[in-house]
């Protein structure tokens, strides 16, 4: 009960200081407040010390921050937000209004998602059920570069193609459920590449534990041992779920922009761009308790999947032997990369020719060239080393930071509801604010919110791996805590989660490009691939080269990463090939393949968990015909 106490207050204190934090962003960048809100109110009017000081008291500022933070708590305690520094209008109504919005268009986008991870686990789910998964080797580069397509950038296409073109659906505005359809498939599509293939990567483990034996041979369909699947692998899955639905209602800023939805992620960015506190205020709060519902109910919803499976350690690991994939797509992809990069950086990217303004693809000009007339092939080379060497350097901080605070979930996980609520857009302003403009601003951002995923997935598969047969039977052979976490608990944890951070290291290139296409990154002549991105974007339709050359490279990153991730899985011990699912039910059970995935063990404990693994098919069966 202490420790629930502890953490609930751990959570208030959080959100209370981010909200606090947020509302000292005018002083933070020591800027006046007052001058900020006549700029935006009336750009012609003298900004005299008479004017100003009349718009203080009418704001009530006059006493500083201190008192604008008390005097707006209190409001908050009341029920009364205040009211917009720039309208004067209340700010509930209006923050209620973009929440719904955004919701509406994360509902609709995160169905987008589930229906896009079904079909990147479509095959997977189709040979498990029918038995005949064996040792296959995973594909995936089509799911990595869908993955790795910057949101803007689908926006931007879609919005073209479909709705301007073809005229099939409306492509600007937010008058009715038809104008969400452009921007949930923005939206959704990359986020349902990536959980389509983290749940591929639990599925085998599923499909070849004792209950999917049991069910096969009580003559199952096998698409009800898929669903059954599905179902022993989401639990695992689920808190990463809950960040991707505030992700996706905070987070959509730039695919706002691009629609011109008036969501809430928009609104709390021009609310911070033209430092509307109270507005600002409101949308972070809501976002903060937005957070604070996802992961919540994602954690219960967790627990009720499971049951008392938890509680007994009677689960089975999903992380088993499966063969490593084939060295040869990472390295091909690998290899092109570098040779993109090389020749660009044997190239000018900041030499101007207005004579060759937005030319083709040519011997001259392998990619064509910008607006300018600049050589693409150059700025993409050069803008490699910004953009790969950067987000390599976020990814692997970010993997070592996830792990450390997973292993502490009391303390990690108020942390990641916080974090995970302020939109990487709100946070690279926070940190302008704190540390000033410049490259390393986007860095910041990025890196104070890229380890939240990790963390959580630390913590769930820890949380499922501790309620395995193998570790209760090896606690029972006098194992301490410290043996299960070094040779047990890290070696079954570790790989899936660097496979992960593998797969996230795309989506920290695509939110560096993000900030960049808004103009909070990397400024011009910077050939960063984000800025070439919003640089080029409006020149999609006429020049598309100069968009899909920076695009391609994301997406040759993002396939290198996921062939990557699949070479670096670990095979079976001694070089054997991993028995088939539906050899027997010993093979299936946790006798070799059942550990942790780690090469340590307690020695007899492997063969008492292979005899409780047999004996746990006739109890798994009720739960399989249930």
């Amino acid at each position: 009960m202490r420790q629930r106490v502890a953490t609930a207050v751990w959570r208030v204190l959080l959100a209370g200081g981010l909200v606090c934090g947020v509302g000292l962003l005018p002083w933070l960048t020591r800027t006046d407040p007052a001058y900020t809100v006549l700029k935006a109110r009336s750009a012609e009017r003298e900004p005299t010390p008479e004017v100003l000081d009349d718009i203080r008291r009418q704001l009530g500022i006059e006493g500083g921050p201190v008192q604008v933070l008390g005097n707006w708590l209190g409001g908050v305690g009341r029920g009364d937000l205040g009211q917009s520094w720039l309208s004067g209008s209340d700010v509930l109504p209006g923050v209620a209004t973009a929440l719904g919005a955004s919701l509406l268009l994360m509902g609709v986008a995160l169905l987008v998602a589930v229906v896009t991870a079904g079909a990147v686990c479509a095959r997977t789910l189709r040979l498990g059920g029918q038995r005949r998964l064996g040792g296959r080797r995973r594909g995936g580069t089509g799911s990595a570069v869908l993955a790795s397509l910057p949101e803007f950038l689908v926006a931007s296409v879609l919005a073209t193609l479909v709705g301007v073109q073809l005229g099939w659906l409306p492509a600007l505005g937010w008058y009715g459920p038809q104008w969400t359809v452009l921007p949930a498939l923005a939206l959704g599509l990359p986020a349902g590449a990536v959980l389509g293939r983290l749940l591929d990567d639990l599925l085998p483990g599923a499909f070849a534990e004792p209950w999917a034996l049991a069910a096969a041979a009580r003559g199952l369909t096998g698409r009800s041992v898929a669903r059954q699947a599905v179902r022993r692998c989401v639990p695992a899955l689920l808190p990463n779920l809950g960040l991707f639905v505030v992700g996706l209602t905070g987070g959509a800023v730039a695919v706002e922009q691009v629609f011109d939805i008036p969501g809430l992620g928009r609104t709390t960015l021009q609310a911070a761009l033209a430092q509307d506190l109270p507005v600002l205020q409101a949308g972070t709060l809501a976002l903060v308790l937005l957070a604070a519902l996802a992961t919540g109910g994602a954690r219960l919803a967790a627990r009720l999947l499971t049951g008392p499976a938890v509680r007994d350690g009677a689960l089975s690991s999903l992380h088993r032997p499966a063969p490593p994939g084939s060295l040869l797509p990472p390295v091909l992809y690998g290899a092109v990369l570098v040779v993109v990069a090389g020749v660009g950086l044997g190239r000018d990217p900041l030499a101007l020719d207005t004579g060759q303004r937005l030319r083709a693809p040519s011997l001259a000009h392998p990619f064509g060239t910008d607006a300018l007339g600049r050589d693409l092939l150059a700025r993409v080379g050069h803008g490699a080393l910004d953009t790969l060497l950067l987000a390599s350097a976020i990814s692997a901080a970010a993997l070592l930071l996830g792990v450390l605070l997973g292993l502490v979930p009391r303390v990690a996980a108020p942390l990641v509801d916080t974090v995970n609520a302020v939109p990487p857009v709100l946070l690279a302003l926070l940190v302008t604010a704190v540390v000033g403009s410049g490259a390393a601003t986007p860095a910041f951002a990025v890196g104070a919110v890229a380890w939240a995923p990790l963390a959580t997935h630390t913590a769930a598969l820890l949380r499922q791996e501790r309620a395995t047969l193998h570790i209760t039977a090896t606690k029972g052979l006098g194992a301490g805590r410290a043996y299960l976490l070094r040779h047990e608990l890290l070696p079954a944890v570790l790989p899936p989660v660097l496979r992960h951070a593998l797969l996230r290291l795309p989506g920290v290139a695509l939110a560096l490009a993000s900030l960049g296409f808004l103009g909070l990154g990397a400024q011009p002549p910077s050939p960063e691939w984000g800025l070439l991105l919003a640089e080029n974007q409006p020149y999609a339709e006429r020049a598309p080269w100069a968009v899909l050359a920076p695009a391609a490279v994301l997406a040759l990153l993002g396939a290198l990463a996921v062939t990557a991730a699949g070479a670096l899985r670990r095979g079976p011990r001694g070089g054997r090939r991993p028995a088939r699912p539906d050899s027997s039910a010993g093979d299936g059970g946790a006798g070799d393949d059942g550990g942790a995935g780690g090469d340590g063990g307690a020695g007899g404990a492997r063969g008492v968990v292979g005899v409780v693994g047999v004996v746990g098919v006739v109890e798994k069966e009720a739960v399989v015909v249930r």
